[in-house]
C-alpha cells in the first residue's frame, strides 16, 4: 500500500510541475508535441489536436516534449519555427522554464489551504490564530540533541509522547511539556520510563537524564505541543499562505546549508539526504497517521522538487535559465551541440545520484 501511495504522490507533483512546462508554453504560442507521465515504455497514449498524451510504465518522472527545446534544423528554420521555443524571445523561453516551479509552489499552497479547510493540519500551540482551537493535542518531540540520553535511547524528531513515568510514581498520560520537564526534574538519577508512538507503531524506552553540574537533569529533546487545526476557507487562505511561505523560506535556507557542506567536502551530507526508498516509507507514515500528515507531506516534498530546479545545474530548469541568461549576455545562442552534450552530462550525473541515495536507502533497511 506504501509504494501504491507513493506513486500516486509523485504522478502528482509530477503532473503539476509538467502542466505548468505545459500551460506557459501554450501561453505564448510554442508547439507542444508531447505530454507524458512517467518514462517509456508506454502504457497507453491518445492525441488531441497537435500534441500527444501518454502513461508510461516507469513512474519515476514525467515529460513535456517542447518543439525546439533541443534545437535542430526543423525548429531553428523549418516551416513552423515559429513556434519553436528557440525562436521566442528570453522572457518567453524563461516564463516556460520557471513555470513548472512555480505550479510546484502553488500546489503546495494549495494542499495547505485545503487540508486547513477540511482534515485539519497538524499545528503547533503557539502558531493558532487568535479565536481558534486546537483539537487532538498532543506532545511532540521536535528535536533530540545528538549524543544526549535521548539520542542514546533511539528518540527522534517527530514521536508523540503518550506518558511518562518515574518508578512507584502515577503514570502521566498524556503530558504536557511543562508535566515532563517537572517529572524530569524530580528524576534524581532514576530512569523516566516514556512512551511513544511513531508512525502508528508503539514503542516504550527506559532513559536516564544527564546532570551536568548545576543544571536541573535533562532528556535532551525539544518539545512542541501541536494539536490539529481546522478553519473555514477565508482563514485557510490566509493563514495557508503564511504557512506556505514559510514553509518555502526554510526549506530554502536547509537546502543552501545541504549545498554549502557538500562544497566543503562533508562525506555525510549525501549520506542524510531520502531518495525514492525512502520516501515509500515516509510517505506510507505519514498515510497512516492521517490525511492531514500526508498532505502537509506532499507538500513540503513540492516545495523540495520547486527549490531543488532551481539549482542552476545543467538539465535542472535552473541550468536551463542559466544558459538562457548567458545568451542574453553574449548576444547570441549556445551551440546545440554544446547545450545539449551539457545537459545530457547533468542528466547523467543526476542519475547516477539518484542510483548512489537509492542504494543507500536500500542499505539503511537491513
Amino acid at each position: 500500500m506504501s509504494v501504491i501511495i507513493f506513486i500516486i504522490v509523485l504522478s502528482i507533483l509530477i503532473f503539476s510541475h509538467e502542466l505548468g512546462h505545459f500551460l506557459a508554453a501554450r501561453s505564448v504560442r510554442i508547439r507542444v508535441d508531447e505530454f507524458a507521465i512517467g518514462f517509456p515504455p508506454r502504457l497507453f497514449s491518445w492525441k488531441r489536436g497537435e500534441t500527444t498524451y501518454a502513461l508510461n510504465l516507469i513512474p519515476f518522472g514525467g515529460y513535456v516534449k517542447i518543439f525546439g527545446e533541443n534545437p535542430d534544423e526543423e525548429s531553428l528554420t523549418g516551416p513552423d519555427a515559429s513556434r519553436s521555443i528557440s525562436n521566442k524571445s528570453k522572457w518567453a523561453q524563461a516564463w516556460v522554464l520557471v513555470a513548472g516551479i512555480l505550479f510546484n509552489l502553488l500546489l503546495a499552497w494549495l494542499l495547505i489551504v485545503l487540508a486547513y479547510s477540511t482534515v485539519g493540519l497538524p499545528t503547533a500551540r503557539e502558531s493558532v490564530p487568535e479565536g481558534y482551537i486546537l483539537t487532538n493535542d498532543q506532545l511532540l518531540i521536535a528535536g533530540v540533541a545528538p549524543d544526549s540520553p535521548a539520542a542514546l535511547a533511539e528518540l527522534k524528531p517527530g514521536d508523540v509522547v503518550e506518558s511518562v513515568a518515574l518508578p512507584g510514581q502515577p503514570v502521566v498520560e498524556n503530558p504536557t511539556s511543562i508535566e515532563v520537564q517537572k517529572l524530569v526534574a524530580e528524576a534524581n538519577n532514576q530512569i523516566v520510563t516514556v512512551a511513544i508512538s511513531r508512525a502508528g507503531d508503539q514503542l516504550v524506552k527506559e532513559i536516564t537524564p544527564t546532570v551536568v553540574g548545576a543544571e536541573p537533569p535533562r532528556l535532551g529533546i525539544q518539545m512542541a505541543e501541536v494539536g490539529t487545526l481546522g478553519l473555514p476557507i477565508h482563514k485557510a487562505i490566509t493563514f495557508g499562505t503564511s504557512v506556505t511561505l514559510n514553509l518555502i523560506k526554510e526549506t530554502g535556507k536547509a537546502l543552501a546549508l545541504f549545498l554549502a557542506s557538500l562544497f566543503q567536502g562533508d562525506g555525510d551530507a549525501l549520506s542524510q539526504v531520502t531518495g525514492p526508498v525512502g520516501l515509500v516509507g515516509i510517505v506510507g507514515g505519514a498515510a497512516r497517521i492521517g490525511l492531514g500528515y500526508l498532505m502537509s507531506l506532499t507538500a513540503l516534498i513540492s516545495i523540495n522538487l520547486a527549490l531543488l530546479n532551481l539549482i542552476p545545474f545543467p538539465a535542472l530548469d535552473g541550468g536551463r535559465v542559466l544558459f538562457l541568461a548567458i545568451e542574453a549576455v553574449k548576444g547570441s545562442p549556445i551551440k546545440p551541440k554544446v547545450a545539449n552534450t551539457v545537459n545530457v552530462v547533468g542528466f547523467s550525473l543526476l542519475i547516477l545520484l539518484m542510483v548512489f541515495v537509492t542504494v543507500s536507502d536500500i542499505f539503511r533497511l537491513f
